[in-house]
């Protein structure tokens, strides 16, 4: 109730002040009229004066109050607002003209309904940019508290940065650097735009400032224009929070935050069809193996999305689990989840939770997936796991009677030369064999590349590398990867579960591949660093590691899907004989409890064509 009080007060308080400004305008024109013009008054001026000020304030305060202008918040206000106020005015001057012209006051003088709309117009403007410019002063605290920012893009792209900026006291922008020639010279909101043909360094050196905002969309060329012009300028590199920020932790995310690795490499958002996800997810049970994973519990974030009936988290590491039980907890507390540890080798374990738990969805995250750590002594284990495991689990999804199983692969089945891609690319297999077994279930597989940031992978071991010092280490100089963020891959597996037939293999829309040694030096750059500070070393090519990976994502190989970002696999490109899952089995038992690496890729040779094994490092520099 006090609120609203304050509200009533706040709204009488203006509107008392305009009327008192239309007042003075409404004097302040007859005394231009009359004494600055130097005509001649006539006897009843000031009679004219009393008789016309109260419709003068009526007209415009009915005006002003019928276009909501005292609804508007002026320390926010914006052009909309100026030209809403630009029109009360003229509406107000119109209708008091009308009013004067049907009492026809004796002596009046029509100059008054020019003269008055100018002035009161005016000083209504001039009071509110007024309290705007305040209201930012004192939300933007004094000059010193503000550290300089040097904006980096286009004139269009650093005056939306500049609309966030207003939101923290943080930071104080002093100049524009645009890539464009032609923007150089311009001001805007009387910051100076700069740029070429003058060097960034000399710029930040000149404005004295050590951080630059890079505004502009993500994973654009401008983007990574301006980084190679950062690079040697020294800069700590800002961006604009994500609009995930701003949902999960609201206005505490408006800082500008350091610029990520995947703001640069990231693309367009992902577009999912979310009324066939919520038809798909929606009050379901749905389960997720290898669920504590990098990829395991993204999936399991997006699915809490929505609104699943039952979500089931399942994975063999105890603090994996853990933690992501108390991240969902916290984020979605009316949530129904169950949070299990079971191995997807042990199939009496799958059985019993699937039957127990019967989830209408299965997303088969669990795998082994470090290619040299799998290449000698583990190789059993990947193919235990990532084979073993994919049959356990499809099995028991379809004995449970789940309507869909989704396996994720790798794009390191295609030709594999390495354990890990060959027994991924053998559970692909062996999930078209249990698709032709349990029709009922519709099972899907799909294939994209590195994740960016995914436990294991390159970008946390360039990570710790850079703070510890350096070097980096990168195996080869021409190696290339495919990469995406984690939530698109996750996004662009829920989106294939709605697609295609029972059997097939999507492949991700995986963009332009990275050389890994730029994707080492922007790094670097990030950090603040250069190549000098922490140098780029070349290590050899690993055990069963390619110089690049193969998507099959092209039009000889693959099929369009509705979705842009997802292609079928042909089918004589990904088929084969079907495998008899029985003697699967037994075969890969028959090696004993711990057969040699050699025994192991001897078996994945004869079960997998195109597996070509690698015998030796290639290349090594």
């Amino acid at each position: 109730m006090s609120r609203l009080a304050d509200a009533w007060r706040r709204t009488g308080a203006a509107a008392l002040l305009d009327a008192e400004l239309v007042a003075l305008a409404w004097v302040a024109a007859f005394v231009f009229r009359f004494s600055l013009l130097r005509n001649n008054a006539p006897a009843n001026v000031m009679h004219i004066v009393a008789v016309t000020l109260p419709m003068a304030v009526l007209a415009w305060g009915a005006a002003l109050g019928w276009f909501g202008i005292y609804r508007s918040a002026w320390r926010h206000a914006s052009l909309p607002d100026v030209w809403r106020l630009v029109r009360a005015c003229a509406v107000a001057a119109l209708a008091l003209a009308a009013l004067l012209l049907v009492i026809r006051v004796p002596n009046f003088p029509r100059s008054i309904v020019l003269i008055h709309p100018l002035l009161a117009g005016g000083a209504l403007l001039a009071v509110r940019l007024a309290q705007r410019q305040l209201a930012e002063r004192s939300h933007r605290g004094a000059p010193g508290e503000a550290r300089p920012l040097l904006l980096l893009g286009s004139v269009d792209d650093a005056a939306t940065a500049l609309q966030s900026l207003r939101a923290t006291r943080l930071w104080r922008a002093v100049a524009v650097y645009s890539p464009l020639e032609a923007e150089a010279g311009a001001r805007l909101q009387d910051i100076p735009v700069l740029g070429p043909p003058r060097a960034l360094g000399d710029v930040a050196r000149e404005l004295g400032t050590q951080h630059a905002l890079v505004a502009g969309s993500a994973g654009s060329a401008t983007r990574r224009l301006l980084l190679e012009k950062a690079s040697g300028a020294r800069l700590a590199l800002l961006t604009l929070p994500r609009a995930d920020d701003w949902l999960q932790q609201g206005a505490a995310s408006a800082a500008p935050r350091n610029l990520e690795l995947d703001d640069l490499l990231g693309r367009a958002a992902v577009q999912l069809d979310v009324r066939g996800l919520s038809e798909l997810l929606a009050g379901q049970c749905v389960l997720v193996t290898g669920a504590g994973g990098s990829i395991g519990s993204e999936l399991c974030r997006q699915i809490a999305r929505f609104g699943v009936g039952r979500l089931v988290c399942l994975d063999m590491s105890e603090f994996a689990i853990y933690q992501l039980e108390q991240e969902l907890r916290a984020r979605h507390p009316d949530m129904p989840a169950v949070f299990l540890t079971a191995n997807v080798r042990d199939a009496t374990r799958l059985r019993v939770l699937f039957e127990r738990q019967r989830p209408a969805v299965v997303f088969h995250a669990a795998a082994y997936k470090h290619v040299p750590l799998m290449e000698q002594d583990n190789a059993i284990e990947a193919l235990r796991t990532n084979v073993l495991g994919t049959i356990h689990s499809a099995r028991a999804a379809a004995l449970s009677g789940a309507r869909r199983f989704v396996l994720v692969s790798t794009d390191k089945a295609v030709n594999p030369t390495n354990v890990m891609g060959a027994s991924k690319r053998l559970a692909e297999r062996a999930l078209q064999a249990l698709a032709h077994e349990h029709p009922a279930t519709r099972m899907v597989a799909v294939r994209f590349g590195n994740v960016l940031g995914s436990s294991g992978s390159v970008v946390p071991r360039f990570a710790q590398q850079i703070a510890a010092g350096g070097p980096v280490t990168v195996t080869h100089p021409d190696i290339v990867r495919y990469f995406m963020t984690i939530p698109e891959a996750a996004q662009l597996v829920l989106q294939a579960a709605l697609m295609g037939e029972s059997g097939q293999i999507y492949v991700l829309d995986m963009g332009e591949p990275v050389r890994i040694v730029e994707l080492a030096r922007l790094m670097i750059r990030l950090s603040g660093r250069d190549e000098d500070e922490i140098p780029v070393v070349f290590t050899g090519l690993r055990p069963g590691e390619k110089l690049y990976e193969e998507l099959l994502a092209d039009d000889e190989t693959t099929l369009p899907t509705p979705h842009p970002k997802l292609r079928v696999a042909r089918h004589s490109d990904v088929e084969g004989p079907r495998v008899d899952l029985d003697d699967l089995q037994r075969r890969i038992a028959i090696g004993g409890e711990e057969p040699e690496a050699a025994a192991v890729k001897q078996l994945l040779a004869s079960l997998v064509p195109e597996y070509r094994p690698q015998l030796a490092p290639e290349g090594n520099a």
